[in-house]
């Protein structure tokens, strides 16, 4: 498992960006990992899916909440991942209003999960292979702090804790 000190995996996800800019084009983007956190604080957290209960009604929301509490401690981006794909995530954001606070970035085939040890077998309730739940504080592409939750509970990812991170 992916530990404090490690530099994020070197994949590829996905975002869906609705509108052009920043030499983003309109639809499903590649954001290579490496480049997008190289020289920035990045709050990341990842949850078990798009539209679930506790990720929807608690974990999104924590973070849109919190955006600009994270900025001023020193976090240059959000980013929220999850094992869907990028139109899923696209509509999820569009859902949440998460324009502008967090990046909603799909990890389809759970090569950034599988990549740092972070997966969840969610098999016997038909969703496959997904992502634990966890939030992490990166720094220039390396974890800075790591917390990971226990099987179904929301008690260390949330973005107050993050942000008591952020801000030591």
């Amino acid at each position: 498992m992916i530990k404090i000190g490690d530099t994020l995996p070197a994949v590829t996800l996905t975002e869906f960006v609705e509108v052009e800019g920043n030499g983003c084009s309109v639809g499903p983007n590649p954001v290579d990992v490496t480049q997008a956190s190289a020289g920035k604080t990045i709050a990341l957290f990842a949850l078990p899916g798009a539209f679930t209960p506790t990720c929807s009604a608690r974990h999104v929301p924590g973070y849109i909440d919190k955006a600009e509490a994270l900025k001023a401690a020193g976090v240059d981006e959000v980013w929220c991942l999850s094992v869907n794909d990028v139109f899923v995530m696209g509509a999820w954001g569009r859902e949440q209003q998460t324009g502008g606070k967090v990046r909603m970035l799909a990890d389809g085939s759970a090569e950034f999960a599988r990549a740092t040890g972070l997966t969840l077998d969610l098999s016997a309730r038909g969703m496959g292979l997904r992502s634990n739940r966890y939030s992490m504080l990166v720094k220039d592409g390396k974890v800075v702090s790591l917390n990971v939750e226990g099987p179904g509970k929301f008690e260390v990812s949330d973005a107050d804790t993050l942000l008591a991170q952020a801000a030591n």
